[in-house]
């Protein structure tokens, strides 16, 4: 079998973009988002919707398809206006500027993209509750809690302790406690 190299392939990423119209305004769709952008787009997704050890499902919405719009769109935002990202939201989903994007969007693109979010965020869920996760956890936290202990025991004053024992014998009429 004759080999081919890859440089005469002649191959190049996908650039390209459609254009939609909306309210009267030229709006450009790229069609592919090289993978480092989508691999941001979803982590700065889930860092923003956890709420403890779980993902809040609407807001997990919310900076998907804000941070969608950012990458893949022509749009441009001031900091003032992301500054409240749910009033941004309300306002791209209420209009129909939201769907208007995602129909202008490559269907493969976009699926793909959802799926992989579905996805990681099950395996970040899924390894949470894995007793793996939980003995990490207590060893990252162990040095914390250990400082705390030793703060407790280094302020510890007999003094005052003595003092509740002597409350609590009276209180008890003297009686041992």
């Amino acid at each position: 079998m004759a080999k081919t190299t890859y440089t005469s392939l002649k191959l190049k990423t996908n650039d390209e973009v459609k254009e939609i119209d909306f309210n009267g305004s030229k709006i450009e769709v790229r069609q592919y988002l090289p993978i480092a952008d989508k691999i941001d787009l979803i982590d700065i997704t889930l860092q923003n919707s956890v709420e403890g050890k779980l993902y809040n499902p609407l807001k997990v919405d919310m900076y998907f398809h804000l941070n969608m719009i950012y990458l893949y769109t022509n749009i441009s935002f001031t900091d003032k206006q992301k500054e409240d990202e749910y009033k941004l939201y309300d306002t791209i989903l209420s209009t129909g500027l939201l769907n208007a994007i995602i129909e202008g969007m490559n269907d493969d693109e976009y699926n793909n993209l959802y799926d992989i979010l579905q996805n990681r965020m099950a395996d970040i869920l899924k390894y949470n509750t894995t007793a793996a996760a939980v003995i990490s956890t207590l060893i990252e936290d162990l040095p914390k809690n250990a400082a705390a202990a030793k703060e407790i025991v280094d302020t510890f004053d007999k003094g005052k302790f003595q003092e509740v024992i002597d409350f609590a014998s009276a209180a008890n009429g003297n009686r041992p406690i």
